[in-house]
């Protein structure tokens, strides 16, 4: 019976990172895996295979280049699925070598099958080449999550999706019914109106997107719109009918929605079962979801820590790395990073792309803070003119000493350019430090001088 220093079970983002961080320490670790490949949602069926095919399909419908040369650049066929799926195998391809370079790297030893607790310090091995079982000192919960499938919607039908089995769709419809007006839905509501889908999304609260800023939502649904995105909401889907063709969507209002397919996007539950938690003396809530301390992420079980998609909010790529090196840290006593940053940034890929980090208006109103807005238009930007892009930057400061609370950030490469705020407000920055700095001209960065610029302005309006 082998013994490990470290067990991580899950080899998604987060499991890589974990194992990673105690093997550069010189720990004895274990990944295991159930799937054949490295990876996880993040390379196989999330993360990285929406956001490539949502650039494929920004190519191959021309978006980026419509109106700016006086020339149709999209292309003169339609798209089949081939074009639409082959840079995606070769992005998660590259991926999957890479995480599995890294892991040998490092000497984690890694073994495929399917993980469970036999005791607290005990994991069984099942189905993989050779099934056996090991021992861990310590264990980090990487399983990640699946989509939450409601029963109205008969997934078996080739017709009915969800959000990790629409990165091999079958073909391209002409229509398509999302369901759900999340991150995914919206994304995925985006990516197939660029290809010329008729999409409908039905969303049973009044808006879409209801943690971002208000003007980005409005902003955002416009664009959506523009792209011929049809709303339903508040709605809700009562029943799905199969027909020969397609689907027949049922609402709550005594309407129905025929459309070729139906993608449902009704939120994510963790990959618990089947890893015999009552073994290791754990219990996860209705979504097969751990709980954990919000600093270690230790579970009730002392030597057994949980991070990722499996312990819920905010369930981000980005943050789950983190979350599992600072377990890890905490595990073996390291002296090295022992906290998460509270300040993280939400990147969201429609089109266009929207991002935020910090506070929102409805968050300072809530709070009673007084503060005062700036905005920068990429419409008035000469790198926004030269590369077409719609949308702007929105910075909240507090009105009494001008300092950083929020980044809102709408249109091209909003995911990259909220990273600078995210640096400003993690420096508790003021507005001085975007009027004081030379950006390169020209670019989007520039937004930020001119929106604080317009802020500056506002607060004296107001004296």
């Amino acid at each position: 019976m082998d013994e490990f220093d470290l067990v991580v079970i899950g080899g998604g983002a987060a499991g890589e990172k974990g194992a990673v961080q105690a093997a550069y320490f010189g720990k004895s670790v274990a990944l295991i895996e159930k799937e054949t490949v490295h990876g996880g949602a993040m390379v196989n069926t999330g993360t990285l295979p929406s956001k490539t095919l949502r650039e494929t399909a920004l190519y191959l419908s021309g978006f980026r280049q419509r109106g700016l040369h006086g020339v149709d650049l999209a292309l003169s066929r339609q798209a089949s699925v081939d074009d639409f799926l082959y840079r995606l195998e070769a992005v998660v391809t590259e991926e999957r070598l890479r995480i599995s370079a890294n892991l040998e790297r490092h000497r984690v030893r890694t073994f495929h099958g399917a993980a469970r607790f036999v005791d607290p310090h005990t994991i069984a091995i099942d189905g993989g080449a050779t099934p056996r079982i090991i021992t861990a000192k310590h264990v980090l919960i990487a399983t990640g999550s699946s989509p939450h499938r409601p029963p109205q919607f008969p997934f078996d039908h080739t017709c009915v999706y969800d959000s990790d089995e629409i990165v091999r769709i079958h073909d391209i419809p002409k229509s398509m019914v999302v369901v759900g007006g999340g991150v995914i839905g919206c994304e995925y509501a985006c990516l197939f109106a660029t290809l010329g889908v008729k999409v409908t999304v039905v969303e049973p609260r009044p808006n879409i997107l209801g943690f971002l800023d208000d003007d980005v939502v409005e902003a955002l649904k416009s664009r959506m719109q523009a792209l011929h995105v049809a709303f339903r909401m508040p709605a809700q889907v009562w029943g799905c009918e199969t027909l020969e063709h397609g689907v027949r969507l049922s609402l709550d209002s005594g309407n129905t929605l025929d459309a070729d397919c139906v993608l449902v996007c009704a939120g994510r539950q963790g990959n618990t079962g089947g890893l015999g938690l009552e073994h290791a003396g754990l219990e996860v809530n209705k979504r097969g979801q751990l709980t954990v301390d919000p600093v270690t992420f230790t579970t009730k079980v002392p030597h057994i820590a949980a991070v990722g998609d499996v312990i819920g909010f905010p369930a981000l790529a980005s943050t789950s790395m983190e979350q599992a090196r600072v377990a890890v840290v905490h595990f073996f006593d390291l002296k090295y990073k022992t906290a998460v940053s509270p300040v993280f940034p939400y990147g969201i890929y429609t089109i266009p792309e929207v991002s935020m980090v910090g506070e929102t208006e409805r968050d300072l109103t809530a709070k009673g803070v007084d503060y005062v807005v700036g905005r920068s238009d990429f419409a008035s930007n000469a790198r926004g003119q030269m590369v077409g892009a719609e949308g702007f930057l929105k910075l909240l400061f507090r009105r009494d000493d001008l300092t950083l609370l929020g980044v809102h950030c709408i249109g091209e490469s909003a995911t990259e350019l909220v990273h600078i705020g995210l640096v400003a407000l993690m420096s508790h920055a003021k507005a001085e430090l975007f009027i004081n700095t030379c950006f390169n001209y020209p670019t989007l960065s520039e937004a930020y001088k001119y929106a604080t610029y317009d802020a500056l302005g506002r607060r004296a309006q107001k004296g």
